[in-house]
């Protein structure tokens, strides 16, 4: 490493995932500065600024001391972000923000997706499921995540509790899919448009939030669907960074459902199990280097929901423990534990006892 100062890149938000990028930061020797508050997850491997991320002037204001913006949520206000040298660009996450936005941009890529109608009103709402039916779920447009926003409708007399639950805000209607299971795929796009996709990955959701990722999904025909469907998605948003899409699978083909304009959960066993992290990626893409090897041999991933559990219990076990700071609390996502696909008995061992969080 020459005597030059390191290139800086700002990540907005100082969570689990600031602080993955900034762990991989160490190994290209790049520098992260993080925009959050004293005491978030990134504090313990970066820098954190404290910054109001729905204050434009003072997110410009962190966007001068850096070289690159990135980000590790989707849920700041894509008017913040104009006018930053920001990968990925504000388009593609303004699309990510507003479901309604990202089903039409979907459709409009060639991908299959669930019926769905924009609800602004509860008049809105009672017309859609009479053209949708039942059993459907209402989301709010913006702002959702891991389950939250959302309220299933069984029959059109559900239609009032849940414009209730979900705040009256603008949101939308999808009919519900009856799916196999729920896959996602990460890929990665430099600013040359070099490409580099991971294999698909099986999730396993409860109550919306993710419980176990496994990888690879193996099928062959999905795999090159969804990677034929993610280019689409790459080079329609000029996209560079790293981005997941989820999808249902369904008859043997793939339902978009979401996507993420960041490294993404259902990936974080790629820090054990790839030649190359989704979040050494994302650096990679952003910081216009080549990209790395995605290869990577069969993993499964745990999350630690509510609270994390006591290191001498995982001591025993072949496992990869990333415990990321945060005080224990119900339904809230604290740490993860990573498997070689060859350790079955330890991988159903974890996945019971973490089932009782």
């Amino acid at each position: 490493m020459s005597s030059q100062a390191k290139t800086r890149v700002g990540v907005l938000g100082a969570g689990q995932l600031a602080l993955m990028l900034a762990q991989a930061a160490r190994g290209l020797e790049v520098e992260l500065l993080c925009a959050g508050q004293p005491g978030d997850c990134a504090e313990q491997a970066a820098t954190v600024l404290p910054v109001d991320l729905a204050d434009a002037r003072a997110v410009a204001d962190f966007a001068a001391q850096v070289d690159v913006v990135t980000l590790e949520s989707e849920n700041i206000d894509a008017a913040v972000l104009e006018g930053l040298n920001l990968a990925p660009n504000a388009r593609a996450v303004g699309i990510a923000q507003d479901r309604l936005l990202e089903k039409r941009f979907f459709a409009g890529c060639g991908l299959e997706v669930a019926p769905f109608a924009p609800v602004d009103s509860l008049p809105e709402l009672e017309h859609a499921l009479a053209e949708l039916g039942t059993p459907a779920i209402l989301k709010t447009r913006r702002m959702g995540y891991d389950g939250k926003g959302q309220a299933r409708l069984y029959a059109p007399a559900d239609a009032a509790a849940a414009w209730r639950e979900t705040g009256g805000v603008p949101c939308i209607l999808e009919g519900m899919v009856q799916f196999e299971r729920e896959v996602s795929l990460i890929a990665a796009r430099g600013r040359t448009g070099e490409t580099m996709f991971y294999p698909l990955i099986e999730n396993v959701h409860r109550d919306g939030i993710l419980r176990v990722s496994r990888a690879p999904y193996d099928a062959p025909a999905l795999q090159l669907a969804a990677e034929r469907h993610m280019r689409a998605i790459l080079e329609a948003l000029e996209y560079v960074g790293v981005l997941t899409v989820e999808f249902f699978v369904r008859e043997g083909a793939l339902v978009a459902n979401e996507m993420a304009p960041r490294v993404h959960n259902s990936g974080h066993w790629t820090i054990e199990g790839a030649a190359t992290s989704q979040f050494e990626n994302h650096l990679r893409a952003v910081l216009g280097m080549p990209l790395g090897s995605t290869e990577s041999r069969p993993s499964v991933m745990l999350n630690c929901i509510g609270r994390m559990p006591p290191e001498a219990e995982t001591r025993p076990y072949r496992l990869a423990r990333h415990d990321y700071g945060k005080a224990a609390r119900p339904g809230r996502k604290v740490g993860h534990l990573t498997f070689d696909a060859t350790e079955r008995e330890a991988i159903e061992t974890w996945r019971q006892r973490l089932a009782d969080e």
